[in-house]
């Protein structure tokens, strides 16, 4: 794998790639002076702009330009809410629209035409035992306040406290928020399940007996009065954790997490934010499984690039009285227009298909790497949600056991995985790191995540194009070795 350029993508192709239109630059004065003069304004809580110093003033599809020129291929879709990418044209009609019409852009939660034509294509796509049973709750447009309003209803609907989550959550998702005793005030009382996956299998086994361990743990404290957990309000379960390093939930697992809560009438809560509306290679993530979760929490992409999130729910969990204080910004006309337009257009175009079928083929190219390289421990993903875990192969000789109930360091959990079929080695933020350093100046941009930021994550919009996707895979290869080169260690064996 070479560093490669994109090629030009031909006039009127399918995905729209192609930089704006110039007819109405952006402000060009003293853009090097705006990276500065934020630093002086903004909290230091400021996330990507210290990781990714680009000024954009320009986007299309895949592409960005930033104030000195540069173009790069974006892989981080606005951590997930651009599913077609940046300004595409459905998008930007749905909008001229709305704006055109004279319509009030914040309606709170009024009745519009705009609203009526949203939900008639939300209820399209919902899986099927839920559409034919769901009501919908619109909330403040961020992710983490659609979970509290799910965690909200369900705990008015069942009159209990607790919930149940899962490791691999960062205070910085919208689950994590609930941990955080000043984030709400309804003394919420989480308890932390383990999570199964492969390369770090909480009880050091992987493969379906680690997810049948993980699955048992959970029956054990539901089902036992001394576990120090009563009944909860609800379980709320990412179908692809992704903050948590893109980790996809096990089929067989799921169901049995549908059952398990089903069997004791707790609320099964699937957040949906970032893996909804196509991103995993179904429309959502759930579906996979063929599970129904109680509620469905939505964000991200389903305001078409713009600030918007609501809960669905069934039915019978719908124990609000008229009146029940409202947020202020429900009624985002602008986002809902957007919104319809991105369902219609990836329901219509088989998007989630395709991300089906070009994500399989990136996760296959993608364990090439982890060949060539040492200091790739996995590859991982579903659809066009890829995560790639850096890891130390220099010190191969200590565990690599991420600390959970059930396995002590050391030991079984320094085994080869069976899921995996590689020893999980320790993990290496500081390269991750380097490694998104190194795409950015081959004009890639990545996202990190994994509770060691040692993941670099992958989350191209559902229109990039084959020849694209080649070169996102080139220039991250091509980052890989740079980094693992000047490390001194990890490099790549001789293809």
């Amino acid at each position: 794998m070479g560093c490669t350029q994109v090629k030009p993508v031909p006039d009127g192709a399918a995905d729209n790639t192609a930089p704006a239109p110039r007819s109405a630059p952006a402000p060009r004065s003293a853009p090097e002076g705006v990276p500065r003069r934020q630093a002086a304004r903004e909290s230091a809580a400021r996330t990507y702009a210290r990781a990714l110093p680009i000024v954009p003033v320009r986007a299309r599809g895949l592409t960005i330009e930033g104030a000195d020129g540069r173009r790069y291929l974006d892989c981080l879709s606005g951590a997930g809410t651009l599913a077609l990418g940046h300004n595409h044209p459905v998008v930007l009609e749905a909008i001229r629209r709305v704006l055109d019409s004279g319509a009030p852009l914040n309606t709170l939660d009024l009745a519009t035409p705009v609203k009526d034509a949203f939900l008639d294509e939300l209820f399209r796509t919902l899986p099927p035992g839920l559409a034919e049973r769901a009501r919908v709750r619109f909330c403040g447009p961020t992710g983490s306040e659609a979970v509290e309003t799910a965690w909200a209803l369900a705990r008015a609907a069942t009159g209990r406290r607790g919930l149940l989550a899962f490791t691999g959550v960062g205070r910085g998702s919208p689950a994590g928020v609930l941990d955080d005793p000043s984030a709400n005030s309804h003394d919420t009382r989480v308890a932390r399940l383990p999570y199964p996956q492969d390369y770090r299998c909480p009880f050091g086994v992987g493969g379906e007996h680690g997810a049948d361990l993980a699955a048992r743990w959970t029956e054990s404290l539901l089902d036992d009065p001394g576990s120090g957990a009563p009944l909860p309000a609800a379980m709320l379960v990412e179908p692809v954790q992704g903050e948590g390093g893109v980790i996809p939930a096990p089929d067989t697992w799921l169901r049995r997490m549908r059952q398990l809560t089903a069997d004791r009438s707790v609320p099964l809560i699937a957040d949906e934010i970032q893996t909804g509306v196509g991103r995993t290679g179904a429309f959502w993530a759930v579906e996979h499984s063929g599970v129904t979760p109680d509620v469905m929490v939505l964000s991200n992409a389903i305001g078409g690039s713009l600030p918007l999130a609501l809960v669905v729910y069934r039915d019978e969990l719908g124990t609000w009285e008229p009146g029940t204080p409202a947020d202020a910004f429900p009624g985002n006309q602008l986002a809902m227009a957007a919104g319809t337009a991105t369902l219609a257009h990836v329901r219509e175009n088989a998007l989630a298909e395709r991300a089906a079928t070009l994500g399989t083929r990136l996760l296959g190219q993608l364990q090439q790497l982890a060949s060539d390289f040492p200091c790739v421990g996995d590859v991982r993903g579903r659809g066009l949600m890829i995560g790639v875990e850096l890891v130390d192969p220099d010190r191969e000789g200590e565990s690599g056991f991420t600390g959970t109930p059930g396995a002590a360091e050391g030991g079984v959990a320094a085994s080869v995985m069976p899921g995996s079929g590689r020893r999980p080695l320790p993990a290496a933020p500081e390269l991750a790191a380097a490694v998104r350093q190194e795409c950015l100046r081959r004009g890639l941009i990545v996202g990190l995540g994994g509770r060691h930021a040692s993941v670099v994550q992958l989350l191209p919009p559902l229109t990039i194009t084959d020849e694209q996707a080649a070169a996102v895979l080139d220039r991250l290869a091509d980052a890989v070795r740079a980094a693992a080169r000047s490390r001194g260690g990890g490099t790549a064996a001789t293809p």
